[in-house]
């Protein structure tokens, strides 16, 4: 997977996560992991970890609260 494309996934995960926080967190949430995983394929690796945790920060938040 290219650079570019690796930056778009990782981002557009971190955005659903965010949107997640506010609407549907399973579904956005759970976008959010998958596109982060996905974007391990790249080199942007930040960006993954962010789509990631953020992700299961707003499935967490959810659960708990």
């Amino acid at each position: 997977m290219s650079k570019i494309t690796g930056l778009w996934l990782g981002w557009l995960g971190i955005i659903a996560a965010i949107v997640g926080f506010f609407y549907a967190p399973y579904w956005l949430g759970g976008i959010a992991v998958v596109l982060g995983l996905v974007t391990f394929a790249s080199p942007q690796k930040i960006v993954a970890w962010g789509a990631v945790i953020l992700g299961a920060i707003a499935i967490l938040i959810e659960v708990f609260y």
